[in-house]
């Protein structure tokens, strides 16, 4: 089926093409991007590396995406910006994966470094990406649209993951590990090569570019600091802060004190992928009716439990169903935040307010991912309670433990103070849980929580 989602055939057309470069950045980030932190662990990595290489190389390249409103603002290119930043990333997969394998005794070094790049270009593309995507896709339809464009990508990521584990656990079986390694980080560059390919044929009126504002412009530092907008992104960003402190260590977790198998560690983190998938169009159709400051604060409630499920038990099926409520919780609060900005930032100042929303954000997670290798480190194994001690199965299980509490102590803070920006039909939590939890796979409809319908 053909979905329309303005009167225009070419801007339709545009947007199918958007979700066919998503689906084929998916295959890159899901079959390859997914399996970083992995690649460094197979060069010994310790716990504070694997906390560098998760945050530090986002944050540096977040400062791209300024590089990107800048270009902007000089070249008037918006899709030469993108497509340039696409290829970027996609030929950096090349170092990536070859100089660790080159240069062992440098090989995390190495590693870092060319994910700073590969971040980079991403990065690049971004801020342009972001305003072209706000002038293409209805105000009205940019819930659905986005959701389901993340829906079928959450699906393919989902499936480029298993195949890469299922690939990395074969090779890895028969002492091959390094070429398993070479072929998924192969594959995941021909597929943002494709990407590219997509991002090119899409329509971009050329009367508009992200170009970015001085910051120090008269009034412009003002009207952001006084403006909604700041109020969201320092909730976002101690979202982040709070997250990161916890998200680069449950590899660690699972792959060095659990022992997982490539397969098992596959299988649980496709299980969030997986749930992203069977909710992102629920997700997207409530965003659009009933906005997305409930969604928010739903989600937002619901992302500080998470860290304290993993401590409950060590038991594989128990920590599916935690990754499946995981990505519950994310593809709510992913979609809505996303959509939440597009609503708060005015069209014309959209490149100069992401730039800043996304640097603060990288810069959060690169403070929380530091946090959390200090403290997975340097946390003691044993603690002492009322004369009791108490030895945990991993240090690891401290930093999940100040994880949580940090997660819930930004949405304490902030999420009571968000207002919907869009005018809405109104809506309770407990409605909202109920329509979410009824949603429909393969023309089936799976009732989770019940079979009681409220009456027209």
């Amino acid at each position: 089926m053909t979905h329309r989602y303005t009167e225009s055939d070419e801007v339709n057309l545009s947007l199918r093409h958007s979700v066919k470069d998503g689906v084929a950045y998916s295959v890159m980030s899901g079959g390859g991007e997914s399996f970083f932190s992995a690649f460094a662990l197979y060069f010994k990595a310790s716990t504070a590396e694997i906390g560098v290489l998760a945050s530090l190389p986002p944050m540096l390249a977040s400062f791209a995406q300024l590089v990107s409103a800048w270009l902007g603002r000089r070249f008037h290119q918006r899709k030469t910006i993108i497509l340039m930043g696409a290829s970027m990333q996609a030929v950096m997969l090349i170092p990536l994966g070859l100089l660790p394998i080159l240069f062992p005794d440098n090989a995390v070094t190495l590693l870092i470094l060319s994910a700073v790049l590969y971040f980079a270009g991403a990065n690049l593309a971004t801020p342009q990406w972001n305003s072209l995507m706000g002038d293409l896709v209805p105000e009205r339809r940019r819930g659905r649209y986005f959701a389901r464009r993340t829906r079928l990508c959450s699906i393919t990521a989902f499936s480029s993951l298993i195949v890469a584990g299922i690939i990395l656990d074969l090779f890895d079986r028969n002492a091959y590990t390094l070429a398993g390694y070479l072929l998924i980080f192969a594959v995941a560059m021909g597929a943002r090569l494709v990407s590219v390919y997509y991002l090119w044929q899409m329509l971009d009126p050329s009367h508009h570019v992200a170009s970015l504002e001085s910051p120090f412009k008269a009034g412009i530092t003002k009207q952001l600091f006084k403006s909604r907008f700041i109020h969201f992104s320092s909730f976002y960003a101690l979202m982040q802060l709070a997250v990161a402190i916890a998200s680069p260590f449950f590899i660690v977790y699972q792959l060095r004190d659990l022992q997982f198998s490539y397969l098992e560690y596959t299988v649980s983190t496709s299980m969030s992928v997986l749930m992203q998938f069977i909710a992102l169009n629920r997700w997207g159709r409530i965003s659009d009716v009933f906005g997305n400051r409930l969604i928010l604060a739903t989600t937002g409630f619901m992302i500080p439990v998470l860290p304290f499920l993993w401590l409950l038990s060590t038991n594989y099926i128990y920590i599916l169903l935690v990754q499946a409520f995981g990505g519950l919780a994310w593809a709510g609060f992913s979609l809505s935040a996303s959509n939440y900005l597009y609503d708060l930032i005015p069209s014309k100042k959209r490149a100069t307010y992401m730039a800043f929303h996304n640097v603060l954000a990288s810069i959060a997670v690169f403070l929380g991912a530091l946090i959390g290798g200090y403290l997975g480190t340097h946390l003691p194994k044993q603690v002492e309670i009322f004369g009791e001690t108490y030895e945990w199965l991993s240090v690891l299980y401290g930093v999940f433990l100040a994880s949580g509490i940090m997660r819930l102590s930004a949405s304490l803070i902030f999420l009571p103070r968000l207002k919907e920006m869009r005018d809405v039909r109104p809506m309770t939590v407990r409605g909202l849980i109920f329509r979410v939890a009824r949603f429909s796979l393969s023309g089936l409809t799976f009732d989770v929580i019940g079979q009681k319908r409220r009456k027209p």
